[in-house]
């Protein structure tokens, strides 16, 4: 295991007051002191269009793409719309997947769904892992973080209030660095 690590982390909602980005704070406070989580925005990215990378990609799309190249690991945490992820992640991984650099190419990759619902974003998180497939993304299997009624979670100030939320996260983000140190290792090897 490395020493120190450097997460990246994609809230999938565009919403000011998300819970998705609350638990991406959340987790950005409760990771041990030797893993940083930085957020990378999305709001940037136009809509997938051939046309618009035929020559160039996007500055954000590039921003994006060297961020989750460099990263040991990336963070994806999504609220679920009818039955799958929201538009604006998909239309980021659409995006990437057509970068030169393959970001998500054997990546170490954590996911996490919340949402005020009884599922807690349990579908949204199992069409990722699908959509991720294609991208030949990591995805850790287990901690699955999956947030029920996330909305009674937070306070007013959008802090993190519910204990087993907390110990749910810390021991995703401490089994993410796990799951990166393996793949890095398997990496140097071939």
């Amino acid at each position: 295991m490395k020493d120190n690590y450097h997460f990246v982390a994609i809230s999938g909602s565009l919403r000011n007051k998300s819970y998705n980005t609350m638990v991406l704070k959340a987790a950005q406070k409760l990771a041990p002191a030797n893993i940083a989580i930085e957020q990378i925005l999305i709001t940037d990215v136009p809509m997938y269009n051939f046309d618009l990378h035929e020559k160039i990609l996007p500055e954000s799309v590039e921003k994006i793409s060297t961020a989750i190249k460099t990263a040991d690991a990336l963070i994806i945490v999504t609220p679920e719309y009818n039955y799958s992820i929201p538009g604006a992640l998909k239309n980021v991984i659409d995006f990437l997947s057509k970068h030169p650099a393959k970001p998500f190419d054997k990546k170490a990759v954590g996911i996490i769904s919340a949402s005020p619902s009884l599922l807690g974003g349990v579908r949204a998180q199992y069409h990722l892992r699908q959509i991720l497939v294609a991208v030949n993304a990591m995805s850790m299997n287990v901690p699955e973080v999956v947030i029920t009624e996330v909305n009674k979670k937070f306070d007013e100030n959008g802090n993190l209030t519910d204990e087993k939320t907390k110990e749910f996260l810390e021991k995703f983000i401490v089994a993410l660095a796990d799951h990166s140190s393996i793949l890095s290792s398997e990496v140097l090897i071939e």
